[in-house]
C-alpha cells in the first residue's frame, strides 16, 4: 500500500483515535523514505475527540515523522493550493 501510495502521491491517514492509531508508527519510517505524506485524523465523533490530535503527534514523531512530512500543519493557504491541486487531478487522493 505505501508503494502505491508513493507512486501515486497519495497521502495516508494517521488515525490517532487511541483505539486505533493506524497506519501503525513503525511503518512511518518507510513511507517517509518513499516520499508520502501524512494526514493526521482525530476520528472525532464528539468536541472532546479533538484531544486525540496530541496523541497523533506523539505517533508521528515515534514513525520519526517531522513537520514537513504533515499535511495538515501546513500554512493555511499552502494546504488549500496542496488540496486544490489533488481535486483537480494533479495528484489522486489520500490512502486510508
Amino acid at each position: 500500500m505505501i508503494d502505491a501510495c508513493a507512486a501515486s502521491g497519495t497521502w495516508i491517514e494517521l488515525n490517532c483515535n487511541p483505539h486505533r492509531f493506524d497506519l501503525d508508527w513503525r511503518l512511518w519510517p518507510y513511507a517517509k523514505s518513499r516520499g508520502v505524506k501524512c494526514v493526521i485524523n482525530p476520528d472525532a465523533h464528539r468536541n472532546e475527540h479533538a484531544g486525540f490530535l496530541r496523541l497523533g503527534t506523539g505517533i508521528a514523531r515515534k514513525g520519526w515523522l517531522e513537520r514537513a512530512d504533515v499535511i495538515n500543519v501546513l500554512p493555511l493557504k499552502t494546504l488549500f493550493r496542496e488540496l486544490k491541486r489533488k481535486r483537480d487531478g494533479q495528484e489522486t487522493g489520500m490512502c486510508p
